[in-house]
């Protein structure tokens, strides 16, 4: 008994120092799994200790205090290189939102409050690579950049895309068209019996939405035909598709059809295409489809590759009947089906609309209804009628591209915009983009800029004062000021809709240059926050991108004081030296991002 006794001491202090160990892992795993949520408190904090006060106190302001810019911004988790704070997952769950997943709510955009803002620098993934040039971008990328190979795999079958070494390289399939988009782009201008078949019809068919994208492929070999895609797919199970869509130059938008319009005025596209996404178009009186409806020019096309259109199994057939009473109620005709698509065209005229039964559904909508107000406006399942001079014209009345891109559209006086001011704008923005690369002539080559973003498009003059240059343009309106964007895609452009003081519907890094336009006198105007909108940029913009801000001179140097703390360096200035012959209350900032490292907790900047 004296033996067990003397034994059980060290058993005890054994278990002791097990219990011990057990516990600190505990806690130690526990730490690791909330770094994410506990990093907002930790940044928040870290603001405040180098003297960031902010949303208490902008310095970005007429007589804005200097106390108030920070020496150095935190850099996040590394575990946040993909953050995107409007379409953050972990965000609808710590916030517990009473979302309805059948309505596809949980990839509509949730903001997060001020106070569950990550006020750091996004960093990037390890290893990061300055991405390839176009046009070499749209058939590969660089593996360390978007480190997600699971669509590799899961589409293989269907030539996705493919890892070759420390590339990842797409040849050019998709769901539908595992043989090349380029075949399957030829086969659907056969279908319509366009010249040639080419896709453009003589530069009558520009502008193309491709709803459930994939990884854009079908968007990017049209762009050989002078055919301009907004690629959409939400932040879903597809890891990162459309962040690979912007990683290769193409054109691309993070949404969802839910609940809310998309962000696109109304009659903006002449083709919309689905290939097998996975959509039911049936739901809630179709209203996906009356969404569509809603998008479409007069006149406009829906392809719709899918087994509803050709399968002979019951279900098929009874999904592909119910469809084709929808859209004939909607007063769509089929233009041509063949094999595996059918291609619907939807009418010039309200002809069909008003000859209806008035008890037919869907039903128009109301008078008051305004189409294209859209940011935040749920959809409606009804039929939105064309405008009077639609009517009358039998169509848009749109010329063809590329003259398109310079004359003045008819919508133009839905503004009381004349032609003289139209042109104007044209002239004045192709002298402000002659000067701006005058600025930058030392720092870019003519495959340096690809992806470009104008934070404040107004009628699209920025853009299209790019034209001979190989780069696309997403133009921004703001959500508050002159619905343009119309106007914008009556040019032949792309752009979307949104509100500057929360966070772009995109991944990080994806553009190489953004154009800030009197942004940030704009924010200061609403009261929000100017320094989250630095952040934001910072998010956006690739390593090495470029930002053009272009507003009062007071706030191009507040501007210029934070360059340090984000890593930035001034390229070229000019407006805010005595003499200036800059027009009154104007002065351009030219900025760069350098590229930055971070190895764990190591932060290396070069």
């Amino acid at each position: 008994m004296a033996r067990s006794r003397a034994d059980g001491k060290p058993r005890k202090q054994l278990v002791t120092a097990l219990l011990v160990l057990v516990t600190v892992g505990a806690l130690l795993y526990l730490y690791s799994r909330n770094t994410a949520s506990s990093s907002i408190e930790y940044v928040s904090k870290s603001l405040k200790d180098v003297g960031w006060k902010g949303d208490e106190s902008s310095s970005i302001t007429e007589g804005g205090d200097d106390s108030a810019i920070p020496k150095t911004i935190p850099v996040c988790d590394d575990r946040l290189s993909e953050l995107i704070p409007c379409l953050d997952r972990n965000l609808i769950y710590q916030t517990r939102l009473k979302l309805d997943l059948n309505l596809m709510e949980h990839y509509e955009r949730h903001c997060p409050m001020p106070e569950r803002h990550y006020n750091c620098l996004i960093p990037p993934p390890p290893g990061y690579k300055i991405p390839i040039k176009w046009p070499k971008s749209r058939d590969q990328v660089w593996k360390a950049n978007i480190p997600h190979t699971h669509l590799a795999t899961e589409k293989s079958d269907q030539n996705w895309m493919v890892v070759k070494g420390e590339k990842i390289v797409f040849p050019g399939g998709g769901t539908h068209f595992h043989y090349g988009a380029d075949k399957y782009i030829a086969s659907i201008a056969n279908m319509l019996n366009f010249p040639n078949n080419n896709i453009n019809n003589g530069g009558r068919l520009r502008n193309v939405f491709d709803v459930g994208c994939g990884v854009a492929s079908f968007g990017g070999y049209l762009l050989s035909s002078d055919v301009l895609t907004m690629s959409l797919a939400p932040n879903d199970v597809h890891e990162n598709q459309i962040q690979f869509a912007l990683e290769r130059g193409i054109p691309a938008y993070l949404g969802v059809l839910g609940t809310k319009r998309l962000p696109y005025p109304s009659r903006s596209f002449e083709l919309a295409h689905c290939s097998r996404c996975r959509i039911d178009w049936l739901q809630r009186e179709g209203i996906l489809l009356l969404e569509l409806d809603r998008l479409l020019r007069p006149g406009g096309y829906f392809a719709y590759s899918s087994p509803e259109a050709y399968a002979q199994d019951e279900e098929d057939q009874r999904i592909w009947r119910e469809m084709s009473d929808l859209v004939g109620r909607m007063c769509w005709k089929v233009a041509s089906k063949k094999n595996q698509t059918v291609i619907w065209v939807k009418p010039l005229t309200n002809d069909c609309y008003l000859k209806r039964a008035p008890d037919t559904r869907p039903p128009l909508c109301k008078s008051d209804d305004d189409p294209d107000a859209v940011w935040g406006v749920n959809m409606e399942a009804c039929i939105t009628r064309y405008s009077d001079q639609m009517h009358e014209a039998r169509g848009s009345n749109l010329v063809p591209w590329p003259a398109r891109l310079t004359a003045p559209p008819p919508r133009l006086a839905d503004f009381n915009y004349s032609t003289e001011m139209f042109e104007k704008d044209t002239e004045v923005w192709q002298q402000e983009v002659n000067n701006y690369w005058t600025m930058l002539s030392n720092k870019i080559k003519p495959d340096t800029v690809r992806n470009v973003m104008d934070m404040k498009a107004n009628l699209g003059s920025f853009a299209a004062a790019l034209k001979n240059r190989d780069v696309w343009v997403m133009n921004v309106v703001p959500e508050n000021g002159p619905n343009t964007l119309k106007i914008i895609y009556d040019r032949g452009l792309l752009g979307t809709v949104h509100n500057w003081c929360e966070a772009f519907s995109t991944y990080p890094r994806t553009y190489d240059l953004l154009h800030a336009w009197t942004i940030f006198s704009d924010i200061i105007e609403k009261e929000c926050s100017p320094e989250d909108l630095l952040i934001e940029m910072d998010r956006i913009l690739r390593p090495k991108g470029f930002i053009i801000i272009n507003d009062k001179p007071s706030v191009v140097l507040s501007i210029k004081k934070f360059l340090p703390a984000l890593h930035w360096q001034a390229v070229a200035i000019s407006g805010v030296e005595q003499g200036s012959d800059q027009r009154k209350d104007d002065a351009v900032l030219i900025i760069q991002k350098k590229i930055w490292l971070t190895t764990e907790s190591v932060r290396v900047s070069e």
